[in-house]
């Protein structure tokens, strides 16, 4: 007398929904990590009480010993505005100003002069409280 069952247990395991899921995590990773452009030269910035964290296409940042960098890259003073009329696409663009916090403000007004007079928008980065 032979007795069968008849569910039988399938001893297989599909891994398909297990890589949806880590495809949707490596998604989701990849798209929150490119709002976030740091800047990459060391920058003690200031704090304030409302920051927002905005996306930078042209940044200009201030170091604390008075060197001007235009998106990495070192330029002096003088040559600053040939630079940002190198890489700002258009008007009504936005440049980003990374300032360190022991810099006096007339330098950040200086760049932010040269800004005006190209007819960009001026967002001075700080670090939330």
């Amino acid at each position: 007398m032979d007795i069968k069952t008849k569910h039988k247990v399938d001893a297989n395991f599909s891994m398909s929904s297990m890589t949806d899921i880590v495809f949707l995590l490596l998604i989701f990773f990849m798209l929150t990590a490119s709002f976030i452009t740091p800047s990459g030269l060391p920058v003690n910035l200031p704090s304030a009480a409302a920051s927002n964290i905005v996306m930078q296409k042209n940044s200009v940042t201030i170091t604390e010993d008075l060197r001007y960098y235009v998106n990495d890259k070192e330029v002096s003073l003088n040559s600053l505005e040939q630079e940002l009329k190198n890489v700002i696409n258009g008007p009504e663009g936005s440049i980003t100003l990374h300032v360190d916090k022991t810099v006096d403000s007339e330098f950040l007004i200086k760049v932010a002069g040269i800004a005006a007079k190209l007819e960009q928008k001026v967002t001075v980065v700080t670090k939330p409280e």
